[in-house]
């Protein structure tokens, strides 16, 4: 059977990734649009595209 250490141990380390996976995932949804282009790059090929 397994210990308390373990068990809080495994769930820690479930809950490490989940955050993990999370962050990762805002992280990109917010340098992304809809259409998977960069927002960033946008603003420059709009400025490209005026002059």
């Amino acid at each position: 059977m397994m210990g308390f250490g373990d068990i809080f141990y495994i769930f820690a380390f479930m809950l490490f990734a989940l955050m993990t996976f999370v962050i990762i995932r805002n992280y990109f949804r917010s340098k992304f649009d809809d259409e998977g282009r960069r927002k960033d790059m946008s603003e420059m090929q709009d400025d490209s595209r005026s002059s």
